[in-house]
């Protein structure tokens, strides 16, 4: 029986390391026009009180592998969520890299078998990945991959659309990135 293909170990404290920080993230970008509206989201958006507290009371590091890149809607929609949870606390660092940074690395994370971004990266205070998020919400990417299935990813692109206005807060990626960024800190996952 042939045997499995052996998944190369990662150094995640290396790889992690080798990314920039937010603000030299946005340094680099290419286009101002899309980190001023990232800027501008991150100031306007109110992280909602269920996980003001929860990040503030995180016990032990969390590290977050951001691949990114300033051209896509859903980087400019969602780095915004996950550095304002980031400010709440000095436990939650993050670090970025472009998907060309380190191929290797972004490609164990692909969604439907394509490079969507962002794609956050969970590492422990060991630097043990123990999940990820992206390229959106759980339920958005449910509806791209039943698009992809049924060969309409037209409709559910404008499905997605429509959620996304209706969750202008962006209040169901507030939790779900809360919730790991708590798993990660050692919080329990509540029952």
């Amino acid at each position: 029986m042939p045997r499995p293909p052996v998944i190369e170990q990662l150094n995640w404290n290396e790889i992690f390391d080798s990314g920039v920080e937010f603000g030299s993230w946005c340094a680099g970008a290419e286009d101002e026009k899309n980190i001023e509206e990232i800027r501008s989201r991150i100031a306007s958006l109110s992280v909602p009180e269920s996980c003001v507290e929860k990040i503030q009371s995180l016990p032990r590091s969390v590290h977050v592998l951001v691949f990114a890149e300033d051209w896509c809607g859903d980087v400019i929609r969602h780095v915004p969520v996950l550095e304002q949870l980031a400010s709440l606390s000095e436990a939650v660092s993050t670090r970025y890299l472009s998907r060309i940074d380190a191929p290797s690395v972004f490609a164990r994370f692909l969604t439907n078998g394509g490079e969507a971004i962002p794609k956050f990266v969970f590492l422990n205070a060991e630097f043990t990945e123990y999940g990820n998020w992206g390229p959106m919400p759980s339920c958005c990417r449910e509806l791209i991959a039943r698009g992809k299935a049924c060969n309409d990813v037209a409709s559910a692109r404008k499905e997605v659309s429509r959620k996304y206005a209706e969750d202008a807060a962006c209040e169901v990626a507030f939790g779900e990135i809360s919730e790991l960024l708590a798993l990660g800190g050692g919080q329990a996952k509540p029952a």
